[in-house]
């Protein structure tokens, strides 16, 4: 927490030091995070993704016509 009244010049550095380290973390993890996001929107995981969409459409979609037919008879 930053104090709010500061009695040297060093206790102001100190701070300033501080506040400079946890502002690179956060410039950091933005990178990190943009990194991710980047590798989460090449085309093989969104081919991935769709697959597996696809797949459980298609498998809803085959099991009501079952069921469908089943009923009807």
């Amino acid at each position: 927490m930053i104090p709010n009244s500061y009695t040297s010049f060093e206790e102001i550095d100190e701070q300033l030091k501080i506040l400079s380290l946890q502002k690179n973390i956060y410039k950091e993890l933005i990178k990190l995070n943009l990194k991710s996001t980047k590798n989460n929107l090449k085309a093989e995981s969104i081919k991935t993704e769709l697959r597996g969409v696809l797949q459980e459409k298609i498998l809803a979609f085959v099991a009501n016509n079952v069921l469908k037919k089943l009923r009807r008879n």
